[in-house]
């Protein structure tokens, strides 16, 4: 992150160590920022029309600068990831968000501007969206479809994704003094940390993967799943792994990702083990229930079941409303 103005760099500081937000959050706030003053310069003809705007230089943006900026100029910036780089609703809110808390962060905690422009900003309506999920017979074809000299690595990291719902960052950053019998500490979203309960089929697993991890030259030696070349083991390639394996399987690597097998988990678990939403939310550390009630719209049949379970549900000699002789 290079060439950042310095409204910018204090705002991620404080986005970072103030309010806590996980690394990625921030560089996601940073990229969307980014485009944003990348847009705007070439709006006002700060640069050639004709510049590329991922080159465009924003170390120059300052407060004075920053004060110019109106409601229309974020409206029109929204309009422009819309309809020129095809961004979702989902990608628009968050733009959305990041341009919110920026302007926020300026006005009311840095006093450098007298107005937020962004304090009217709508955020763009987004559908709910059924999640994404291996079903239970497609999890077992995964699991069975590893092998090869890492085998039992990366037979561990499938389980711990379909049982335990983990993140990807979540998966990486376990170490091995993270695991205490049945238990799991890991770091979420925001730095928060919670106990993830492992079954026996991971406890399994990680013994399994433990009796055969290198030792020897392993450059981080608490870390639970290690590459090739004896590190802890990268997003990029754990993101790898699960998609062969997924292509192994004979499922499709353009439906399902590392974040899906979180969603399987989710939704096994909830359609199979009877878990309350409020438990299931706890599991996959939400900080929101609204984020967890997406896997509640996943299993019809145990609306079925509730219905039939009516003690009216069973028609009776007198449902037409003859009368009984």
């Amino acid at each position: 992150m290079d060439n950042i103005p310095l409204p910018l760099m204090g705002f991620l500081d404080y986005m970072e160590t103030i309010k806590g937000k996980s690394k990625n959050t921030v560089k996601e706030y940073y990229y969307d920022l980014r485009t944003f003053f990348r847009y705007l310069k070439l709006q006002r003809g700060l640069v050639p029309k004709t510049a590329d705007l991922e080159s465009i230089f924003i170390g120059d943006i300052d407060v004075e600068f920053i004060k110019t900026i109106t409601l229309n100029d974020l409206y029109g910036f929204i309009s422009y990831v819309s309809f020129e780089r095809d961004n979702s609703n989902h990608a628009k809110a968050r733009k959305v968000s990041a341009l919110r808390s920026f302007f926020n962060f300026l006005h009311t905690k840095m006093k450098l501007i007298d107005e937020n422009p962004a304090l009217d900003l709508e955020t763009p309506k987004i559908s709910s969206r059924q999640p994404v999920h291996l079903s239970l017979e497609e999890a077992r074809e995964l699991l069975d479809a590893v092998e090869g000299d890492f085998k039992e690595r990366d037979y561990c990291i499938l389980m711990l994704f379909l049982n335990c719902g983990l993140r990807l960052s979540e998966l990486v950053s376990i170490n091995i003094s993270n695991i205490r019998g049945d238990t799991l500490t890991v770091i979420g979203k925001g730095n928060k940390e919670r106990t993830v309960y492992l079954n026996q089929s991971c406890i399994s697993a990680i013994d399994n993967y433990l009796r055969v991890r290198p030792r020897d030259g392993v450059k981080d030696r608490d870390a639970l799943f290690i590459s090739k070349r004896k590190q802890r083991i990268s997003n990029k390639t754990v993101q790898y792994i699960v998609k062969k394996y997924i292509e192994k399987a004979g499922l499709d690597a353009d439906k399902y990702s590392t974040h899906k097998l979180r969603h399987t988990a989710a939704t096994l678990m909830y359609k199979h083990g009877n878990v309350d939403i409020r438990a299931l939310q706890q599991i996959l550390g939400h900080s929101n229930i609204n984020t967890t009630q997406i896997y509640t719209h996943v299993d019809d049949q145990r609306l079925r079941d509730a219905v039939r379970k009516n003690p009216l549900a069973t028609p009776d000699d007198n449902e037409h409303g003859e009368e009984k002789k």
